[in-house]
């Protein structure tokens, strides 16, 4: 080989290097936030304000039921950010050490309500009402992974109406999906928080406001296995900001 191809091969090769490193620091800014269904509108906003507030970054965001986020953090999945939408889903991610404990905060607060379609006739005025013919189903969550399954449980366990309201059970995999169901007409009823209530007025409307014994509180934590523990703070820090609360209040969340 030549002087001038030898030159050439590793001019080539320094291109390539270079090419992987910049690749390799691009993906490096990649933020993945794993958030609570209930936090998609609100968290997707976050992720771009927080953005623009740092240049070069990329929030990737996760949204799903709160327990399955957390297996999936548990298991390994990328994410930098885990964003429950009750406590017992973070205690499990900090049973496992998939959650630094001392980045842990609450950082909102929400409400379980009972929605029925827009275009329906009647809605129940009480609890005790979703036991009659009129509702024959009712789309609620699994206590044992969705956090909105947990808080409508006690709740109705706290009124004797759980047995009853169960059986005529549709379940959703999110509260996202519980949303979905009653916006479509496809149950007569369905829990929901209020936040999810509201990005939807056109097609449902809240009947009952549900009390609730346990507050139905969010915290946010930085993952244990993440690449990106600074920007990660951040993020956290950005979700606690005074513009932060702001956002999440505009979509009606409330403070922790």
């Amino acid at each position: 080989m030549s002087k001038t191809s030898r030159l050439k091969a590793a001019l080539g090769a320094a291109g390539a290097a270079a090419l992987l490193l910049a690749s390799s620091a691009a993906q490096a800014t990649d933020l993945v936030v794993s958030a609570a269904a209930s936090l998609t509108n609100a968290f997707k906003e976050l992720a771009q304000s927080f953005e623009q507030q740092h240049p070069g970054a990329k929030v990737i965001t996760n949204f799903g039921a709160s327990d399955i986020l957390m297996q999936q953090i548990v298991r390994g999945a990328p994410a930098d950010v885990f964003a429950s939408a009750d406590q017992t889903a973070m205690d499990k991610a900090a049973a496992a050490k998939a959650v630094d404990p001392a980045t842990r905060k609450n950082f909102a607060a929400n409400q379980i309500v009972v929605i029925v379609p827009h275009d329906a006739k009647a809605q129940p005025a009480t609890l005790a009402d979703l036991t009659g013919n009129g509702y024959q189903r009712i789309a609620l969550g699994n206590p044992a992974s969705v956090p909105f399954g947990r808080y409508t449980k006690a709740a109705l366990e706290q009124a004797g109406l759980w047995t009853q309201v169960q059986a005529k059970g549709v379940m959703a995999e999110n509260v996202r999906t519980s949303l979905d169901y009653v916006a479509r007409g496809e149950v007569d009823a369905g829990f929901v928080f209020a936040t999810d209530a509201a990005v939807m007025p056109d097609k449902v409307k809240v009947a009952l406001r549900i009390p609730s014994t346990t507050p139905a509180t969010y915290p946010i934590a930085v993952t244990a296995g993440t690449r990106q523990p600074v920007l990660a703070a951040q993020f956290v820090a950005h979700v606690l900001s005074a513009g932060g609360q702001a956002v999440l209040a505009r979509y009606g969340f409330q403070k922790p």
